[in-house]
């Protein structure tokens, strides 16, 4: 999938913009808080209908505006055109159509124009809590695999259910207590399968890209951990009903799960540098970019914020090459530094363009 054109009105700080872009590589420089991220963002917003940094779509608007528009003009790798547009007025719900057809669930848009995208924001996949983990694990399935989305909203739906009745000061239905599990046990079994074929498909991928990057300086792994592990989600639900109830909430399921990171055989938040989680990052990322291409209709698109910072210059080096190759479709690229920018743009091959960003204004280099 490539986005051909992205118009903008009034998202975060950026008043207006309409560019058209590379179908390979497409850079933005410009100091921080001038507004290369929120570009990124925009297009982001376009594949998930929601920002990549803010949750509440009424905080992305401008603040002086009383709407925000992004539209983006995609082709197909079968030659199609296809118009993405996501609107919202303040204080009203937003819209997403699709070619000027409004989609009734959200939901039926994820995984239609497949995307990764590189952050610092990512550090929080190492130091963050086991949800961020979770959550990179949904966005990476969901987008290839509807009925695991699917059955991701069953399970919450089924979650919250459950979490009410335990709450409760009176003793619950323990009938409809069953019902709710069953629900959770049915959708968190298929989560918990899918969840573990997919990091058993991508901690091979994750470790060549990594060691790739740090030139085979260190070892890592990744591995997947669920109380699925224990056996059938249903009698694990059932056994802490007790527990559950004493706690108020549900303390088994796959609402649990984790991923344990390493770096040397010791978990890589403890024992990693920042240039050695970014470059776990950057490997895990670049990997699920991968398990995408291989899996789904289209070559996602790749976004790279600020990826170079704090690297040494042999893993720029390898970052450089590897975005470079053929491997990936279309990339956005942001970064202070021109000399990182002008390294891939030489080492690219085909069409590229280069973008200066001040105070939300965007201006093509020609």
């Amino acid at each position: 999938m490539i986005l051909r054109r992205l118009s903008i009105l009034n998202y975060k700080n950026i008043e207006q913009a309409d560019l058209d872009f590379s179908p390979k590589v497409n850079c933005f420089i410009g100091q921080n808080g001038m507004g290369k991220t929120n570009l990124l963002d925009a297009v982001y917003y376009l594949s998930f209908c929601k920002s990549a940094t803010n949750p509440i779509d009424s905080q992305v608007m401008r603040h002086e505006a009383d709407f925000f528009v992004v539209q983006g003009l995609y082709k197909t790798q079968q030659g199609d055109e296809e118009d993405i547009y996501c609107g919202m007025k303040r204080r009203q719900k937003k819209i997403l159509k699709r070619n000027k057809k409004a989609y009734q669930r959200f939901s039926e848009h994820v995984g239609f124009i497949p995307l990764v995208m590189v952050s610092p924001s990512d550090n929080e996949l190492i130091l963050g809590g086991s949800e961020e983990r979770r959550r990179f694990m949904d966005m990476a399935i969901s987008q290839h695999d509807k009925e695991y989305l699917s059955q991701l909203i069953n399970y919450e739906k089924a979650l919250q259910q459950r979490n009410a009745l335990l709450k409760m000061e009176q003793e619950p239905d323990s009938e409809l207590l069953s019902l709710w599990e069953e629900m959770m046990a049915q959708a968190g079994t298929l989560i918990y399968e899918r969840r573990r074929a997919f990091i058993e498909e991508l901690t091979p991928t994750f470790q060549r890209f990594y060691s790739q990057i740090s030139g085979e300086r260190e070892e890592v792994a990744l591995s997947y951990l669920s109380h699925g592990d224990r056996g059938a989600l249903l009698d694990v639900i059932r056994d802490g009903r007790a527990k559950d109830r004493i706690m108020g909430y549900s303390m088994h399921g796959v609402h649990k799960d984790d991923l344990v990171m390493q770096l040397g055989g010791y978990p890589i938040k403890r024992e990693g540098s920042q240039g050695q989680n970014k470059t776990y990052l950057i490997a895990l990322k670049l990997a699920q970019f991968d398990f995408l291409r291989r899996s789904g209709h289209t070559t996602p698109i790749l976004l790279l914020d600020d990826i170079f910072d704090r690297l040494d210059a042999s893993r720029v080096e390898q970052i450089v090459h590897l975005v470079s190759s053929d491997t990936f479709g279309q990339i956005f690229i942001t970064d202070v530094n021109r000399g990182h920018l002008d390294r891939i743009l030489a080492a690219a091959t085909g069409d590229y363009k280069l973008y200066t960003v001040s105070d939300g204004t965007v201006t093509q280099q020609l």
